[in-house]
Formats: C-alpha cells, sequence, structure tokens
C-alpha cells in the first residue's frame, strides 16, 4: 500500500463532522458579523451565538478534524504493511506536502482572525446594556426598563457595575457565572435582592463623571403636584436645594458636606432603613459618635458590628434604576399636559386602578383600558362624550406607567426598593436627621428643613394668593405632627397624595 496517504487521514466520520461544524460555523460568524455591521441590528440571543456558540462550534470542529486523523493514521501504522512513522514527515520538496502545508497555514490563520474577530466582539457584547438588561429578559426587565427611562440611560451599566480595571472586571464575570446558573436553574430571588452585595465604592466609578469637590452652589427646582380631587388642583413649591460644597471647599455646607466628610455608620437592616450608630470623624481626626436614643446599641454591639464608610450611594441608591410612584407619574404627566387636566379625578382615578393588585401586565392594560373610559361613561357622561381622544390618550400613558413601574413576573412595584433620596415615600434623609441621634455631650443630628433646602414660595389651595411663605406648608393643618412624623408614614403605601394631602417630595 503506498505511504502518501496524509491527505486520506482526514477522510472519517469524525474529521468529517468536524469540517462541516468549522465550515458551518466560519460562515454563520461571517454572516451575523455582517448583518450587524450593516444593518446596525443587536439582539441578546443573536448575540450569543455569534459571538460564543458559533466560535466554539469552530473551535470544536478544527479540533475533531485532527482528533479523526489521528485516530485513522494510528489504526494504519498498526498494520504491518503500513510503513508510517510515528511523526509527519514535513517535506516541502513534496508538492503534494507542499500544498498541504500551505492550505493549513491559510486555513490556520484564515480561522484565528475569525476567532480573533469574534472574541473581541464577544468580550464587547458582554460589555454591552444588550447583555446585561436584555439576555436573561424576565429578571432583568424591571432594572433594564428602570434604566432606559433614567438620567443614565446613556451610561453603560459596567460603567458603574464594573468600572475600570482588571481587579473589578474579574470579580464581575465571576458573579456573572453565578448570575448565569441561577437564572439557568431558576433559583433567583423574586425581586431581586437590594442592595448589592460588595459594590465598588461609588468613588472609583460614579465620581469619574461627578465630582462632589466642584459643587458649590444651591440648585433651584420646582415641583408640581394635583390634588386628587375634581379639578385636579395644581399646586406647586419653588425650592432652593443646597447641594453646597465639602469641607475641601471654602463652604463646607449643605447636602454635599457628607461625602467629603468621612462618616461611618451601622445598619440593623440590609436595607440601610435602620441606622443606630453613626460616627463623624472631625477636622481634627477626632470622632464624633452619634447614637439613637430610643433604640441604642450597647458597645459591645458596636465593636462587633460591621461599619459602612458612607458614600454617593448611601443617599442615591437608586440612580438609574427608577421606579416612580403612580402620584408622581400622573402629576408629571399632567403638568406636561400629555394628559388632559381637566378629566376630573384623572389623578385620583388612574392612581387607584394603577395600585390595585394584577397578576400580569397584560391584565393589568386590560383593566386599565376597560375601567378609566368606564368611570367618565357612568359618572361624566357629557365629558366621556366630548374628550373622548383625551380619555383613550390618558388610557395608552396610564398603561405605560404601568408598564415601567410594575413587574408582577418578578414582584416587582414602584414601592419595592426603597429610593433614600428626599423623604417622601421612604425615611430617606429621616434615617439619620431624626433628631433622635444624639452624642453623649447632648449634640443632636438635626431635622431642620432648611439644613437641606428653603422654600422660595409655594401655591395650592390653603395658601391665600400672592402670600409669600418660608417654610413648607402642608395642605391639611396637622399641627407639630410636621415635625413629629415622617412624611413617608403616610406616602409610603401608596402612590396618590393621602386624601386633602400632598408635599414635596424629592
Amino acid at each position: 500500500m503506498p505511504v502518501r496517504k496524509t491527505a486520506g487521514y482526514a477522510w472519517n466520520l469524525i474529521s468529517m463532522v468536524g469540517m462541516i461544524l468549522a465550515t458551518t460555523a466560519t460562515f454563520l460568524i461571517i454572516a451575523f458579523l455582517s448583518l450587524e455591521a450593516i444593518t446596525g441590528f443587536e439582539h441578546p440571543y443573536i448575540g450569543i451565538m455569534t459571538y460564543f456558540i458559533f466560535p466554539g462550534m469552530l473551535i470544536l470542529g478544527l479540533i475533531l478534524v485532527p482528533v479523526g486523523a489521528w485516530r485513522v493514521r494510528n489504526r494504519r501504522r498498526q498494520h504491518p504493511d503500513e510503513d508510517i512513522p510515528p511523526f509527519p514527515r514535513i517535506d516541502l520538496n513534496d508538492p503534494h506536502k507542499r500544498r498541504l502545508f500551505i492550505f493549513f497555514n491559510v486555513a490556520t490563520a484564515l480561522f484565528v482572525l475569525i476567532v480573533s474577530v469574534a472574541a473581541i466582539k464577544g468580550y464587547e457584547f458582554t460589555e454591552s446594556t444588550t447583555f446585561c438588561g436584555e439576555l436573561c429578559h424576565t429578571v432583568m426587565q424591571p432594572e433594564h426598563t428602570a434604566w432606559k427611562n433614567s438620567p443614565h440611560a446613556r451610561v453603560k451599566c459596567v460603567e458603574c457595575h464594573v468600572g475600570p480595571g482588571a481587579k473589578w472586571f474579574v470579580k464581575a464575570k465571576i458573579s456573572g457565572l453565578r448570575q448565569v446558573y441561577a437564572v439557568l436553574a431558576h433559583k433567583y430571588p423574586t425581586p431581586i435582592e437590594t442592595p448589592i452585595e460588595n459594590l465598588r465604592p461609588a468613588r472609583d466609578t460614579c465620581e469619574h463623571c461627578h465630582w462632589p469637590e466642584k459643587f458649590y452652589a444651591g440648585r433651584q427646582k420646582v415641583f408640581y403636584h394635583y390634588a386628587p380631587n375634581e379639578q385636579n388642583t395644581p399646586r406647586e413649591i419653588n425650592m432652593l436645594i443646597k447641594i453646597g460644597g465639602t469641607p475641601k471647599t471654602p463652604h463646607a455646607m449643605g447636602i454635599h458636606w457628607h461625602i467629603g466628610t468621612e462618616v461611618h455608620y451601622i445598619a440593623r437592616d440590609k436595607k440601610r432603613l435602620d441606622i443606630p450608630y453613626i460616627a463623624v470623624k472631625e477636622k481634627d481626626g477626632t470622632i464624633t459618635e452619634y447614637m439613637n436614643t430610643e433604640k441604642p446599641m450597647t458597645r459591645a454591639e458596636i465593636e462587633k458590628a460591621k461599619k459602612r464608610l458612607m458614600d454617593c450611594t448611601d443617599c442615591h441608591n437608586r440612580p438609574t434604576h427608577i421606579y416612580r410612584s403612580p402620584g408622581q407619574e400622573m402629576d408629571e404627566h399632567i403638568v406636561s399636559r400629555l394628559i388632559d387636566p381637566s378629566l376630573p379625578y384623572i389623578k385620583k382615578v388612574a392612581v387607584e386602578i394603577l395600585e390595585k393588585p394584577y397578576k400580569t401586565t397584560e391584565e393589568a392594560k386590560a383593566a386599565i383600558a376597560a375601567e378609566l373610559p368606564a368611570y367618565y361613561a357612568k359618572n361624566y357622561p357629557k365629558v366621556a362624550q366630548e374628550k373622548g381622544a383625551a380619555i383613550t390618550q390618558a388610557v395608552a400613558i396610564v398603561q405605560d406607567i404601568y408598564s415601567r413601574n410594575f413587574f408582577p413576573a418578578m414582584k416587582v412595584a414602584w414601592n419595592t426598593y426603597p429610593n433614600h433620596i428626599g423623604h417622601f415615600y421612604t425615611p430617606g434623609c429621616f434615617r439619620c436627621h431624626d433628631g433622635k441621634h444624639k452624642t453623649a455631650a447632648g449634640k443632636v443630628i438635626s431635622k431642620d428643613c432648611d439644613l437641606c433646602h428653603t422654600v422660595i414660595s409655594q401655591t395650592q389651595e390653603n395658601i391665600p394668593a400672592g402670600k409669600q411663605v418660608r417654610s413648607f406648608v402642608h395642605p391639611v393643618d396637622i399641627g407639630d405632627e410636621l415635625m413629629k412624623t415622617n412624611c413617608s408614614d403616610c406616602h409610603t403605601a401608596g402612590g396618590e397624595d393621602v386624601p386633602g394631602g400632598g408635599g414635596h417630595g424629592h
């Protein structure tokens, strides 16, 4: 039997399967990469196939070809009539072997190029918001939807959740593998638990764009509200938010004082709502300790407990994944005139419909489409007839509000995750600024509203026209309860202002 059968080694089932896999994968990778480059179309599952499954097929195919050839060659070597050496002879003077050698090198270069491009694009894909937010559609739908409607919608997930540097990249990928397993095995919690453990400090991520040392002045902001009454009576609060400066600036005051100062605290609960202990490092290096007088910790408990260094995310804990209450959503859509404010009780009725429990988003949208028009047909038939288009538009907007703030499959509603900015729907600032945290010498962390903001003007039913106010006026006279009771004690449960109520939730 002739010795020259090098090419014939590949004519076996294993090698042929390998060649088919490699060729098919190469074609598919080139085709899908071209499709993305030409059309700009992105889809999470197409990305998985293009950057992971097809390159895996290509590599598997390239492994199977020599494995099959080696098995055939090894069997032939065992035949007594064959004179085949242990290792292949590479004689470039032989035209046949020279052609095989050239083909092998060209094919290797081509395959290495394809796999390299796929690897680079695959890395970019794993860093994309499409990969982070859409691949695990059900699990990440609430957070991805909230991100798309947030001020950080043009910031990639990895820029905040990973940041620069190899150390945190490796940590993120290891954590990602655990998350992939949890999704595949359906072992993820509903809703996803927050805050995220071992989240990278905000100083390494947020402060690449936001620079607290450069915050000097205040910020004027107008809060628009509409009463849950027939007229949807407008309320307006014009307020100066004292952003202020850090101790590194000449004017160490205002909200961002917290970032320039080293503040440690202990939280009893995972949500960081119950904070019984706070320690502030003063300019001279001394430590001032504040204890909750109603629920104090013992010295032994303080020494044993984990202390957290306060950073941006202790207040801005929902900078991107923001869910808004139905009341706030209705206020914003009414003031922008996307919802007609002349529709009687539109805010109250819409909020009540949104707050009902629904098993699915489809069920909620169907209920909104049925109940909102039915309310006007029953109670205001003339309005239903004359403002049919406005009611139809309101239905579409209220459905959109639901789809952005309620996710039954993940058991997520607008108030599932507490937002520590402000103090309207959650304790927020009042976790520490409650008038109950004192030093041993009697110094108190004040609950004075003017520490963080000043009312410039306020317009509502119980304030006479033209009267200037300098402090917040509650829509209903509740006496000194305004200072003794937190806003969230009344407003947390529902997305609507309490009857006759209101506020300056920020």
